[in-house]
């Protein structure tokens, strides 16, 4: 049993719905988020800084807030990061990317898997080489969704701009024939509905953060660190950037949850 927090870290806002998935599954467990809005957002920066910043975020969580384990919520810095983390921290650390991989696997019927993501998310290939090392006999399609991110912070997630775009940039997945969809950004999962009228209802939809949240539990379970007490765990929520917009931007996307917001300024 282990009563220290779970951790997890997204340049920004997306990994609020890994944080909603983790609340959900894990109402006794305390959390610890952090988002680096200061240096938001990470995708279109070089994998060499995305690197430093995870590893300067993670030390945060270990060093300050004792977490147990950390969660990298982002895709990017998932991509980035993650082995160069798990080589560098004594503690557990999960992504996003192998546990939406495998869902994404077990789904298909006609081999035919769609992921989308942010430019950087696509252009590092991360997705295509967790997709290779599971050895199936699967056609991959990728497609970069770059402003997807922007209408789900603008709350404009239903727009019917967002499905002007959705049309264009979902068209390489549509025509490859795909029965299943990947979500490989954290903030997708909140154009869901748009996704899916664009790709139509046979097509299923993976979000990454549910996934990862079931592979944090059973991590948990594995190692022994469950929390021991039943009472439901605390929240709390860092940002390097402007508290006040990270507060209003995480209730409207996470909810209640988000009260107060710490204030970190990186030296």
């Amino acid at each position: 049993m282990d009563d220290r927090p779970i951790g997890m870290f997204d340049s920004g806002f997306g990994g609020l719905t890994v944080a909603r998935a983790l609340i959900d599954l894990l109402p006794g467990e305390d959390l610890v988020y952090f988002g680096d809005s200061s240096r938001y957002p990470y995708g279109p920066r070089p994998l060499e800084e995305v690197r430093e910043f995870a590893r300067q975020v993670t030390a945060e969580l270990v060093d300050r807030h004792g977490v147990k384990l950390v969660v990298v919520a982002c895709n990017t810095a998932s991509a980035a990061a993650l082995e160069l983390l798990q080589f560098s921290f004594d503690v557990p650390l999960v992504g996003v990317i192998n546990p939406g991989v495998r869902a994404a696997l077990s789904a298909t019927s006609n081999h035919r898997v769609g992921v989308i993501g942010t430019v950087g998310t696509i252009a590092s290939g991360a997705y295509q080489r967790a997709v290779h090392s599971h050895r199936k006999p699967v056609q991959l399609t990728c497609a970069a969704c770059p402003g997807f991110v922007e209408f789900v912070e603008r709350g404009e997630a239903d727009s019917d701009q967002v499905h002007v775009l959705a049309e264009r940039l979902l068209d390489p997945v549509r025509r490859a024939g795909v029965d299943t969809l990947l979500l490989g950004c954290t903030h997708y999962p909140f154009l869901a509905r748009t996704i899916g009228d664009v790709m139509g209802r046979e097509v299923v939809l993976v979000s990454s953060a549910e996934e990862t949240a079931f592979e944090v539990r059973n991590l948990l379970e594995e190692t022994g660190l469950v929390r021991r007490s039943a009472s439901k765990g605390t929240r709390r929520f860092v940002s390097s950037g402007d508290v006040g917009w990270f507060a209003d931007v995480g209730r409207r996307l996470l909810g209640a949850e988000v009260v107060d917001v710490e204030a970190h300024r990186w030296g």
